[in-house]
């Protein structure tokens, strides 16, 4: 099978480059995906020539490959209203600067993709932020020129983003999720609809996020079969409390009064054989990426568990039919 299983580093972020290489390797990953909050920082590899270098002398020596590299936290600047949760995200200097924070993010995304170009990825994952999630629930009443407001937003923010991920060759890989302005089939559709289906977005592919909204993960596969560009790997526990809602009563995550949890691979009622299944069809052929969370077990052993469940479920199609043999 073509498909390398590597894990998405940013769960590991209090983690140096070199001791997450190690680990990484002796829990049996391929590869990593580096987050540019964490382990991939944009600024040196645009600006000192030695950087870039040994971030591959490192992967390289535990034999790792680099695929993708992610920027979930730049992006949610982006396009995001701002609240004082974004201060988080964003340089110091710009705590409780919306206009501030925001031209930042568009610039960072912008030297993100001129990052990854001089780095030799192709893929940039990450989130667009919404000006709209917090009118999901049309009370008080939402009309459809507020939403269409939204997504043209978005659209004239990341339309220039784009501009330089099309110079250097980069395809952009949403991951759908509440809070961003697409994270359901329809809502997706709609974003790629509002970019005129421009090749250079498409989807970072985490059934987790569907599955607990009670969206298929296998048909969201079939119908963007083209556009999915990365895939995490996440599982999600669907609980029973007929006190709780599937929208998480405030509760922290982890928390086992919520109706769904994030889960160690395997753990959870993600129909992970149906993707694989669908992924083979789609003619994927990128990264599995294992996006690790699970408030209820040790981090390295679930992640190595993870790994081995994720090579496990790996496989690659027949390429023919399976009575072909009975012929004469």
């Amino acid at each position: 099978m073509g498909r390398i299983v590597t894990l998405a580093s940013g769960q590991f972020g209090d983690l140096g480059l070199e001791e997450l290489c190690a680990a990484a390797a002796k829990m049996g990953y391929e590869g990593l995906e580096l987050a540019t909050h964490a382990h991939f920082d944009v600024k040196r590899a645009l600006d000192e020539d030695g950087y870039i270098p040994q971030v591959w002398e490192t992967l390289s020596k535990y034999g790792l490959q680099c695929h993708a590299i992610s920027a979930h936290l730049t992006g949610q600047c982006v396009g995001d209203q701002w609240d004082e949760r974004l201060d988080n995200f964003a340089p110091k200097e710009h705590t409780g600067k919306p206009e501030a924070i925001r031209a930042w993010a568009v610039e960072e995304m912008k030297n993100t993709a001129r990052a990854a170009q001089k780095f030799g990825v192709k893929i940039v994952n990450g989130f667009t932020g919404s000006p709209i999630w917090a009118r999901w629930y049309s009370y008080p009443q939402t009309s459809e020129e507020m939403i269409e407001a939204g997504f043209t937003l978005i659209y004239d923010l990341w339309n220039p983003i784009f501009d330089i991920f099309d110079q250097c060759e980069i395809k952009f890989a949403l991951e759908f999720h509440p809070s961003e302005i697409a994270f359901d089939y329809y809502t997706a559709k709609r974003l790629l609809e509002k970019f005129g289906y421009r090749e250079t977005l498409g989807f970072n592919f985490d059934p987790s996020h569907l599955v607990w909204q009670g969206v298929s993960e296998t048909v969201f596969i079939r119908k963007f079969a083209k556009r999915i560009y990365h895939v995490h790997l996440k599982d999600v526990k669907l609980l029973k409390n007929e006190l709780a809602g599937i929208l998480g009563s405030f509760l922290p995550f982890g928390d086992d009064r919520r109706t769904w949890n994030f889960v160690s691979l395997g753990h959870g009622d993600t129909d992970f054989d149906g993707i694989i299944r669908e992924l083979n069809t789609a003619g994927y052929t990128g990264p599995l990426s294992v996006e690790w969370e699970d408030s209820g077990m040790d981090r390295f052993l679930g992640a190595a568990e993870s790994c081995a469940y994720a090579k496990r479920i790996n496989f690659s199609a027949l390429g023919v039919a399976f009575d072909d043999t009975l012929k004469r």
